[in-house]
């Protein structure tokens, strides 16, 4: 083969060490994403008042859960010994994987589907078949050129657009499910939320709503299922525990919950308040399950004694403790604000936040800890967050059309109604409140905020003239609520004051590829000393979109490389040279004889003594293959002077004239 100009499988092995590693690479990146990002669950601290660990200790302790590396006990009558591996630290009993806004689009967003297949074609030949009145033929024809011209600049481009659209769609989807189905894998979760936005648009018809939502069962979050209906309770003054929250095991997780997918509903799925109708609820309910509803897990006790110093009627009066449990709130916000299109609903949404008030633990006891899963997040001044305040309405009813956040009211309504915090010291539990955290999305960006009100705050009454110079009024400036990112609220040691309650809201950035495949990660533990839970968040991004599709390309044009690669050298073996075969086919391809007469002679002759053929010169005497080639070096050398000759003006034949010549004179003197 060395003979050949170009060697099809040189090619294709040179090309294989160079992109097979690189492949290799991003593919073992991509599918460990999480163990490179160094990705885990927030784990509790040793000490009780301590800040949760987000970093390698976390990390740490979930590489060991895929090593399944025992603990190694450190022999405590030598104080010189170190354990071979750290001992492992417990695990939260409440791990949750959020996911935000997810978003699937579908058919609506194709051009066939709505302008259906080459429309123009269908209008050209209505035209040419008098099916369409024209005032003229003149105009007929006109109309006819139209078409004509717009089939080729809309048709052809519409229907490239589309088989386009329906690969991305496919594609995002497993771009989607790789982020669930790598990070359940790696973080081993005990529950899943999504929080809102499960598909596109609320607008589309039901057949598209299902074919949506069977993607999202059966691609997406496949192994995943939706929580049933006699699972998802209405709040109750005596109700039925949801389940226990495991502390045994390496992970602690239950096989159950870790396969329920809690999903929240969002605008994008039912509307906004003046959007949700009982059609949209409905079959969002069939599809993902109920949109208010709440549930409740307790942490059994692993200290006996702990048992008798929980609050009891009868016996222990005095105490303030509850057995830990956790509540875990769903909640449709998104008709809370008004006016709303179906006021009945609006209603069933207050009847929910009630009950869940009514049915709350008092504020003064400890021990229960309130999550709450929404979609829109709650007010916050322009400046906080990426997305500002807003509120437009439908101009047809006036009824509420598209918000960024909820109302300042509405958000008060969480804060001092389901968490039981207020401004006013003297209030039960001094005002604190229930311990909770709040998690939602819709801010495709994301936040991390606390919400907080100053209770050292002394409220005043001023008389304040008006601006014209009439009556004084009267101005009042009173406590409210004020909210801050997270870790300047951290930084200003507002976290944790007793004058100043206040409780983390969350929201969790979208898992769209736009904006990095992101995952939350919430850890929820109990704190014994205090009698309180504590909670603590991280995130884990992927990347965009565009790095899943590269890393599949590259390792599928990888795997078909060497595949032909394996069959070439398969074929080897009974004799077929595939260089051979495959230059040939090329030039018949590109140019037939064309091609074969701008190569000459050249090609055959390397093809025959590649082959070992013996061949004859002029004089008819046979040569072997040393000769052709020295042959051939020598016809190298001639052309190499001829043209030094040529290029100084002198060529053979004048060389040869002019010896001649001298030789002629010198015979003639």
């Amino acid at each position: 083969m060395s003979q050949l100009s170009w060697s099809p499988t040189a090619t294709l092995r040179k090309g294989l060490r160079i992109f097979l590693p690189i492949s290799l690479a991003l593919t073992i990146y991509l599918y460990f994403f999480p163990f490179f990002g160094k990705c885990a669950f927030p784990l509790p601290p040793v000490q009780h008042n301590a800040p949760a660990d987000t970093g390698y200790h976390a990390f740490l302790e979930t590489v060991k859960l895929h090593l399944s590396l025992p603990p190694v006990p450190v022999d405590e009558t030598d104080p010189t010994s170190t354990p071979a591996v750290t001992p492992s630290r417990p695990l939260a009993p409440f791990r949750l994987l959020a996911l935000g806004d997810p978003q699937l689009e579908g058919d609506t967003s194709i051009p066939t589907e709505y302008l259906g297949v080459f429309p123009h074609v269908k209008s050209l030949f209505r035209h040419l078949t008098f099916q369409t009145s024209h005032a003229s033929l003149r105009w007929r024809l006109h109309q006819c050129f139209h078409e004509i011209v717009d089939i080729f600049f809309e048709d052809v481009f519409n229907l490239a657009e589309s088989y386009r659209k329906r690969f991305d769609h496919w594609g995002n989807d497993y771009y989607l499910a790789h982020i669930y189905r790598t990070l359940h894998w790696w973080s081993r979760p005990t529950h899943v939320t999504v929080l809102g936005d499960l598909l596109g648009s609320q607008w589309v018809t039901d057949d598209e709503f299902y074919w949506r939502a069977h993607r999202f069962w059966n691609r997406v979050f496949k192994g995943g299922e939706r929580v049933p209906d006699d699972v998802a309770m209405f709040p109750a003054d005596e109700y039925d525990l949801t389940g226990y929250l495991s502390t045994s095991g390496p992970a602690n997780d239950s096989s159950v919950w870790t396969k329920r997918i809690i999903n929240v509903a969002g605008n994008h799925d039912i509307g906004y308040a003046g959007d949700i109708n009982t059609n949209l609820t409905a079959r969002f309910e069939d599809a993902f399950g109920k949109i208010n509803y709440e549930l409740r897990f307790e942490l059994p006790l692993t200290n006996k004694s702990l048992t008798n110093t929980l609050f009891d009627a009868l016996d222990n009066p005095l105490s303030d403790r509850l057995v830990p449990e956790l509540r875990l709130v769903v909640l449709n916000d998104m008709n809370l604000d008004t006016p709303a299109l179906s006021p009945e609903l609006q209603d069933d949404t207050y009847s929910f936040i009630n009950s869940v008030i009514n049915t709350a633990s008092a504020v003064q006891f400890k021990g229960h800890f309130t999550l709450v899963l929404t979609h829109v997040p709650l007010y916050k001044p322009d400046g906080v967050c990426v997305d500002s305040p807003l509120f437009t309405f439908h101009d047809h009813d006036g009824t509420l059309k598209e918000q960024n956040q909820l109302s300042l009211a509405a958000s008060k309504g969480f804060l001092e109604g389901i968490l039981g915090m207020a401004g006013n010291k003297d209030a039960p539990g001094n005002g604190q409140g229930r311990r909770g955290i709040i998690l939602n999305g819709h801010d495709h960006e994301g936040c991390d905020t606390w919400h907080y009100i100053n209770q050292s705050f002394v409220e005043e009454e001023t008389l304040v003239q008006a601006e014209d110079g009439g009556e004084f009024e009267i101005e009042r400036k009173q406590r409210e609520w004020e909210v801050k990112r997270y870790k300047q609220a951290k930084k200003e040691a507002l976290i944790g004051r007793e004058d100043t309650p206040g409780v983390r809201e969350v929201t969790v950035r979208s898992m769209m590829g736009e904006f990095g495949g992101n995952a939350g990660l919430l850890s929820v533990w109990f704190d014994e000393e205090e009698w309180e839970w504590k909670a603590e968040y991280a995130t884990c991004p992927m990347g965009t979109q565009h790095l899943w599709w590269v890393v599949h390309f590259m390792d599928f044009f990888v795997i078909l490389g060497a595949v032909l690669l394996a069959g070439a050298g398969v074929a080897g073996w009974f004799g077929v040279d595939v260089d051979r075969a495959v230059v040939r086919g090329l030039r018949r391809m590109v140019g037939g004889r064309k091609y074969r007469r701008r190569t000459g002679e050249r090609g055959e002759r390397h093809e025959r003594h590649r082959e070992g053929e013996r061949h004859r010169d002029e004089r008819g005497k046979s040569r072997d293959r040393n000769a052709v080639v020295k042959d051939r070096t020598r016809s190298k050398s001639r052309r190499r002077m001829y043209k030094e000759e040529t290029r100084r003006g002198v060529t053979p034949d004048h060389q040869l004239w002019s010896e001649a010549k001298k030789r002629l004179d010198y015979e003639k003197s």
